[in-house]
């Protein structure tokens, strides 16, 4: 699945990407996405960049790997430099990804630490200002995925930990990124079709990235007042490590995963992350404010 410029034919890719059924594998978290099979797609080579972001600075947690990495590439692709914060388990994807920034010619900043920690956050913040000279763009991105197939299963330290990662980090960075952002910066946060419509098997995660949608609902009007936009992307299935490195996923839901959209299929972190470029491009979105975009593959039911 990875890039190299002979694949899908010239077909168009809503078509042309791989379907079900996938290998069946695992890996313990939190996963290596070099170790994926086939390997999730980022490049995007049928993306063609207009300088959106040129000059601006980016700093995108969980970037070693899946939609971050991919988010990683465009935003260099149009001018971007980036900070990358990730763990330390993950640092042979995160430097992966820095070499694919900076094939496009910017620069890259390489954080590795835990988001659970607010001590962390602030850091990866400051250090993003002092060392690549300023922040536009936060790209709240990390995950903590531990699905459960019965209630029963889940445990206190999991639901502590989805929040800790996909919630509580979002509030340390937010907070530690709010003076350095002005009038045309945005705040992008990554949810999930799961926070929309729930999961009888991804509990923790499905309230977790609820909770973010409706965080940043809420401080979109206060951000809105200096020009910040915050906004949300909700991606369906995707290609990415997160999932493989779930213990608890059957191995048929593996293999069968986004088999039941419209489209068939999952994701290519690639097939996501022009949404993010859309939402850091004042040019684009600059009436865009406290949405939430679902890049779905037509899985937008909210029943």
């Amino acid at each position: 699945m990875q890039d190299d410029g002979s694949i899908r034919g010239g077909e168009p890719q809503v078509v042309a990407e791989p379907k079900p059924p996938y290998p069946k594998q695992r890996q313990q978290p939190p996963g290596h996405e070099k170790d994926v099979e086939p390997r999730p797609r980022y490049l995007a080579e049928r993306y063609r960049a207009a300088d959106k972001l040129r000059g601006r600075i980016a700093l995108i947690t969980g970037g070693d790997s899946g939609i971050g990495r991919a988010v990683a590439v465009l935003y260099a692709r149009e001018g971007a430099d980036v900070a990358l914060a990730y763990l330390p388990e993950e640092q042979q994807d995160a430097e992966e990804t820095r070499r694919a920034v900076e094939a496009e010619g910017q620069r890259c900043l390489l954080l590795p630490g835990d988001l659970s920690e607010a001590s962390f956050c602030r850091e990866a913040v400051e250090r993003t200002v002092r060392e690549l000279g300023g922040l536009n763009i936060l790209v709240n991105n990390a995950a903590h995925l531990n699905s459960q197939t019965d209630l029963s299963q889940l445990t206190f330290e999991d639901w502590d930990r989805s929040f800790q990662v996909n919630v509580y980090a979002y509030f340390h960075l937010v907070q530690a990124a709010r003076p350095h952002l002005k009038a045309g910066d945005a705040i992008i946060a990554t949810a999930s079709e799961e926070a929309l419509k729930g999961s009888n098997t991804m509990i923790d995660y499905a309230a977790a990235k609820a909770a973010l949608v409706n965080f940043t609902k809420s401080i979109a009007p206060h951000l809105a007042k200096d020009g910040i936009r915050a906004n949300v992307v909700a991606p369906g299935p995707t290609w990415t490590v997160l999932n493989i490195a779930d213990q608890n996923m059957p191995q048929e839901g593996l293999a069968q995963l986004g088999s039941e959209g419209p489209l068939g299929r999952v994701a290519q972190p690639e097939e996501i992350a022009p949404t993010y470029v859309y939402l850091a491009s004042d040019a684009d979105s600059s009436y865009t404010v406290g949405e939430v975009v679902a890049v779905t593959g037509g899985l937008t039911d909210t029943r």
